[in-house]
């Protein structure tokens, strides 16, 4: 099983696709692949963020009750 990529990694690939579709050298077919994949990528990242977000709320939500 290969391992996740990084949000990191994620955002590089991301900007390697916008620059490869950005360039218009692309055939509609091989343009698509790539928008399919960089779709796939924002949803893992916004999965990534989310997660990043529930444990920000946890630890913010514990310390508020340690304060009481």
């Amino acid at each position: 099983m290969a391992k996740s990529a990084t949000i990191e990694e994620s955002f590089e690939k991301l900007d390697k696709i916008v620059s490869q579709l950005e360039d218009g050298s692309l055939s509609m077919n091989e343009a698509f692949k790539l928008y399919k994949e960089g779709v796939q990528l924002v949803n893992n990242c916004n999965n990534m963020l989310d997660k990043v977000e529930k444990q920000l709320v946890v630890l913010n939500g514990s310390e508020e009750t340690d304060d009481v």
